[in-house]
């Protein structure tokens, strides 16, 4: 048979190696990652920005605008 494996003997490696070998799961890759966290993020702007809208004041408001047009002015100007 051959010279049996010889394993850490740090619990957290034995653990993880027991997890592993019980759930047979497969990791998602970084391309799935990026997938479902950007799908996040659209879902939490959609839902942001309206309520940001909802909760913000009228003055609140115009400034944000005011700031929005100084800087496309300023930027037009360089």
């Amino acid at each position: 048979m051959g010279k049996p494996k010889k394993y850490s003997s740090d619990p957290n490696e034995t653990a993880h190696r027991h997890v592993t070998a019980s759930t047979d799961e497969q990791l998602p890759s970084k391309a799935q990652i990026s997938r479902l966290m950007a799908s996040l993020g659209r879902k939490g702007g959609k839902i942001g920005g309206k309520r940001r809208l909802e909760t913000m004041s009228a003055e609140a408001r115009q400034e944000i605008a005011r700031k929005a047009a100084q800087a496309r002015w300023k930027q037009e100007e360089e």
